[in-house]
């Protein structure tokens, strides 16, 4: 199947906003590849990702991210990012440049039940329900600042991923 885009799509969104389930069902939508961020660091470093906060710190690990995202200028298909990979303003740029940046905007409360118990998640496990509800509430905006699209997510995975095919249409067609 020849894929319906031309530039990726890079998902952002808090931790259990549904990057990874909304991407793999929008790649699906489109005939392209998905790629988990996350998981495609935990592959190159060959170490999970609360190894690598543990052994080389949290600054590393975004540097990793913003590599990554540069890595897929020239590529097509839909990339879920880390929950904090699109705070930092240059990955965003970045991103911005190389394709079309979607927020997937849910409601704090679905997030959290999620992610509690995920012990892949080392922010997560390491912070309180309310830690986690202010960091919530402080990358909120970010999210909206350094996205092109955002959707509700609070819907079912194909919902979500039909929107972002009209939204994605619209601005491509409009460049």
């Amino acid at each position: 199947m020849e894929s319906k885009i031309t530039k990726p799509i890079f998902l952002c969104g808090f931790m259990g906003s549904g990057k990874t389930t909304i991407g793999k069902r929008l790649a699906s939508e489109l005939g392209c590849e998905f790629t988990d961020m996350d998981d495609y660091i935990v592959s190159l470093e060959q170490k999970s990702i609360s190894d690598i906060f543990k052994d080389n710190g949290e600054d590393y690990f975004r540097s990793l991210e913003t590599d990554v995202i540069k890595s897929f200028k020239n590529k097509t298909g839909v990339i879920a990012t880390g929950g904090g990979a699109l705070l930092r303003d240059e990955n965003a740029r970045e991103a911005m440049k190389a394709g079309v940046v979607v927020y997937i905007d849910v409601r704090f409360n679905t997030c959290y039940m999620r992610i509690k118990d995920d012990k892949n998640r080392p922010i997560a496990q390491s912070s309180t329900k309310d830690e986690l509800n202010k960091l919530y509430r402080k990358r909120r905006p970010i999210y909206k600042r350094n996205s092109q699209i955002s959707v509700d997510g609070n819907h079912g995975a194909l919902t979500v991923a039909r929107e972002i095919i009209k939204k994605y249409d619209t601005i491509i067609k409009g460049e």
